[in-house]
């Protein structure tokens, strides 16, 4: 599949990349953001991170605004942002800012008009990493990270594909999108109205169940608007409790739900996942 560099910028004597190409998947054109460490070459390629980003965002979030470079190239690891959902002309949308464009959940849509493009799933775990690892010097070694709806992202995708990655980490996750106002909207618009369905994407059910465990790391802020209403990051954590499964979820006095709070603890996020990334 052709891939086109849109930009390219050195940064911490790495480069930072935005490609473009056409996703057989969604159905559509996407673009994706690519961070690749000093060092990183077809001999010597360089396991990665995906960051999964929230709803509204895009690939440049992260990217512009987390500074997570300069850690990224001191531990020699690739970071990989794809956008939020499919777009384009003859997508499918909602006014709404939590569904449609900005707000692809990271599910398989099974109902009409959002299942002809919206298989972020498919996208991420499967589409994706494929042209990445194909493209680009990185090994498969993987890990995955989220913040928000990405948050929710990358813990369902690591908990139901434990052989595909080594770590995960989340900032203020939707834990339990089944009960809370965010889920509900988009899981019965994609997935329709048969709750049975939605449980396999809610990673505080998907971790009760967990056969193997991936190493994970919750940040959450007190201060958070959307704490009390949509987060429940209680669920997780009662739910990593009762499996005895490997999850530190570190509360935060005064952190909100912004940028401000991703760049002030990516640093750890970064160094844990190195340390599962380069072990063994």
């Amino acid at each position: 599949m052709k891939l086109e560099k849109q930009s390219s910028n050195k940064s911490f004597d790495g480069w930072h990349h935005q490609v473009g190409h056409r996703s057989e998947v969604l159905d559509c054109d996407m673009r994706f953001a690519i961070y690749l460490p000093p060092g990183a070459a077809k001999d010597a390629p360089v396991p990665v991170l995906y960051w999964l980003s929230g709803l509204t965002c895009t690939d440049e979030n992260f990217m512009q605004k987390a500074g997570a470079q300069r850690l990224a190239a001191e531990l020699g690891v690739a970071m990989v942002a794809p956008d939020t959902s499919p777009r384009g002309d003859g997508v499918a949308d909602d006014d709404s800012y939590d569904l449609g464009k900005g707000a692809g959940f990271y599910v398989n849509a099974t109902e009409a008009p959002w299942r002809d493009h919206y298989r972020m799933y498919d996208y991420v775990v499967e589409e994706l990493p494929a042209l990445v690892e194909a493209n680009f010097p990185v090994t498969d070694k993987r890990s995955i990270a989220g913040h928000s709806m990405g948050g929710h992202g990358a813990l369902m995708i690591a908990l139901r594909n434990p052989g595909r990655y080594v770590s995960v980490s989340a900032f203020s996750p939707i834990c339990h999108p089944v009960s809370c106002p965010w889920g509900q909207k988009a899981f019965g618009a994609y997935l329709g109205s048969d709750e049975s369905r939605w449980r396999e994407y809610d990673a505080s059910l998907l971790m009760q169940d967990a056969e193997a465990l991936v190493p994970a790391l919750v940040d959450q802020g007190n201060a958070d608007d959307f704490l009390d209403t949509q987060l429940e990051p209680e669920a997780l954590e009662s739910a990593a409790n009762a499996r005895d499964y490997p999850l530190e979820l570190r509360r935060h006095d005064g952190y909100d739900h912004s940028y401000y709070f991703i760049a002030t603890f990516v640093g750890d996020h970064l160094n844990f996942h190195a340390r599962h990334l380069k072990s063994g």
